[in-house]
């Protein structure tokens, strides 16, 4: 359901006078086919519309992250939140290989592994797990189809070590929200995926 790379929304992050939809529309232009909507804060008659303009972007997949959607594509769901009745989530939050596993197991599309470095969204958050960590969240999915997407900390020079590490693509929230060309950044996080491990300096 998702591509290498996942983008998490947070509008409280973007630059002043930059609407939430412009962006993720302008990201997806850019290549961008997967996001995760959060904006937890929102009430649910202004989140569910929300979603609901999001889905209408040309071949974006929408999630939403925790709470129900009749909009959204799927749903991204905390680490120990309870999956819908006979319905896999998309996506799962994971910090650890035995939370992978469990993902695993319910048929998760994908899983978000964090912290993958210091991240400026989350102070404090971390510390940063170990590469080891991604390499046996590799080992675990392993013919599964459910896929490890490395996030907390990551930007396009990045992307080289997580693909690395074991990570097989990326989940970004604040470097792209935060930017001043959101799209820019999508096109280069694409650029380094493309590219492979060795990008910025890992080994194959």
């Amino acid at each position: 359901m998702s591509g290498p790379l996942v983008l998490l929304t947070d509008r409280s992050q973007l630059r002043l006078g930059r609407g939430l939809v412009r962006t993720v529309a302008e990201c997806a232009a850019a290549g961008l086919t997967t996001v995760v909507v959060r904006e937890h804060d929102l009430g649910p008659v202004a989140r569910e519309a929300l979603v609901a303009r999001l889905a209408r972007v040309d071949g974006l997949t929408v999630l939403s992250s925790r709470l129900p959607s009749l909009a959204a594509h799927g749903v991204h769901l905390a680490a120990h939140q309870p999956a819908p009745e006979g319905r896999p989530p998309a996506g799962r939050s994971c910090h650890d290989v035995a939370e992978v596993v469990a993902a695993v197991a319910e048929r998760a599309s994908y899983v978000t592994l964090s912290p993958f470095a210091a991240t400026a969204s989350k102070p404090g958050h971390g510390p940063a797990l170990p590469p080891a960590t991604y390499a046996a969240a590799r080992r675990a999915t392993a013919g599964s189809g459910t896929r490890v997407l490395a996030l907390g900390g990551v930007g396009p020079t990045e992307v080289g070590p997580a693909l690395a590490a074991g990570a097989h693509g990326v989940a970004v929230m604040g470097a792209v929200m935060r930017a001043a060309d959101p799209a820019d950044v999508v096109r280069r996080l694409l650029d380094a995926l493309a590219a492979g491990p060795c990008a910025t300096g890992g080994a194959a």
